[in-house]
């Protein structure tokens, strides 16, 4: 039975990168007692995959990881009241968590459901200043020119150098809200995925800004992770969560 689990990771827990998030769900599942499934092999491993691994500094509400089940057995405790199977598995990871990751919820994925990883289609973002005297109601004035554009480049730094990209197909919603941050959802898939750094950066080049985003002084926050079950000209996005069901 494979399941999906939402999490949230933020404060301190921020700073620890993915691997170390994964090893982390390891041994918390082994807590928790719940029985997941192995690979075959000389070194077998928890079946496990997560959706899109997340920048270090950011925080996120909307994680996502795939684990396979070997049985619904779950050790040490019986079922406290009348909750489900999901619910209590949600409630035992988060007894084995620490303060900074918590999970929010726990999917049954039906037999068709594609891997976490391979079903992104668009993450949404949100963007606000740690100073609190700082805000994005500058950028309001240029909101709508920005999005008029056929075209935005940017250049995107890869391993084997730089390379134009043009962001514009891949923004799908950016505007600033009535409190001052900055919310944007964009494409996150494999062949198109937009960092928010880089939005960032045409956001603040197009406001006319001579110098880079600051960023040390900007906090980015995940919000969400999204499928399309739509078309790529027409995309309708729902949250991968959206996919299972409890039980």
């Amino acid at each position: 039975m494979k399941v999906r689990v939402k999490f949230a990771k933020y404060d301190n827990m921020r700073f620890i990168g993915h691997l170390d998030v994964m090893r982390f769900f390891q041994k918390a599942l082994r807590r928790a007692g719940i029985d997941v499934a192995y690979s075959t092999g000389f070194s077998p491993h928890q079946i496990m995959s997560f959706a899109s691994p997340l920048g270090v500094g950011m925080c996120s509400y909307g994680e996502y990881m795939d684990i396979e089940l070997r049985s619904l057995e779950l050790r040490s405790l019986e079922l406290r009241s009348a909750e489900g199977k999901s619910d209590e598995i949600c409630r035992r990871l988060n007894e084995a968590c620490v303060p900074g990751i918590e999970v929010i919820s726990v999917k049954a994925l039906p037999e068709t459901a594609g891997n976490a990883m391979a079903s992104v289609a668009a993450a949404g973002y949100t963007a606000h200043f740690k100073d609190s005297a700082s805000d994005f109601h500058f950028l309001e004035g240029f909101m709508n020119d920005f999005l008029a554009q056929d075209s935005i480049i940017v250049i995107k730094e890869t391993k084997k150098g730089t390379s134009q990209m043009d962001i514009r197909p891949g923004i799908y919603e950016c505007k600033v809200t009535p409190e001052g941050i900055l919310a944007f959802t964009v494409d996150a898939s494999s062949g198109g995925n937009i960092k928010p750094a880089l939005l960032l950066g045409a956001l603040w080049k197009f406001a006319g800004m001579q110098q880079e985003p600051p960023f040390l002084g900007i906090q980015l926050t995940r919000t969400e992770i999204y499928t399309n079950t739509g078309t790529q000209e027409q995309p309708v996005f729902g949250s991968l969560e959206e996919v299972g069901e409890d039980f």
